[in-house]
């Protein structure tokens, strides 16, 4: 089962797509958020041409679980992306951008090349995120 990851900003959307399996999540190239209709018009094709089955979008919760206007934000987007007819998980992403920047950082990352892919390795932690705590939950249900 594909799913999508989204890590959705003003700016630029970093998506992240599963294997077949549902096991691991892989960055996709960033998407510039120009308009809202350039943006659903190109998940609408990736959706079809990846054959996605479920969404997991990230929701920026404040440190004190309280949503702030970045949330509110992705849940009105999160309504905007029911038109696709798959299930959309909302995924607390707090510190997930954080994780990126540490993890490009030990890599070796250039300060540049880190604003260019940013987006997309938060996708991949939202995603991954998810994908780990769906395969948690059907193993509790199996016992």
């Amino acid at each position: 089962m594909r799913v999508l990851g989204i890590d959705y900003g003003g700016r630029r959307i970093g998506l992240a797509i599963s294997d077949p399996m549902g096991m691991i999540a892989h960055g996709l190239p960033t998407l510039k958020n120009e308009s809202e209709e350039q943006v659903l018009k190109a998940l609408g094709a990736l959706i079809q041409e990846r054959e996605v089955e479920a969404i997991a979008l990230g929701l920026p919760r404040n440190m004190n679980d309280t949503l702030g206007p970045q949330a509110q934000k992705v849940m009105q987007f999160a309504e905007k992306l029911a038109v696709f007819g798959k299930p959309v998980h909302l995924v607390d992403e707090r510190l997930t951008s954080e994780r990126a920047h540490r993890a490009m950082d030990e890599a070796g990352f250039s300060f540049a090349k880190q604003r260019r892919s940013v987006d997309r390795m938060a996708a991949q932690f939202i995603l991954q995120l998810h994908l780990d705590s769906t395969r948690s939950k059907a193993a509790d249900a199996a016992q």
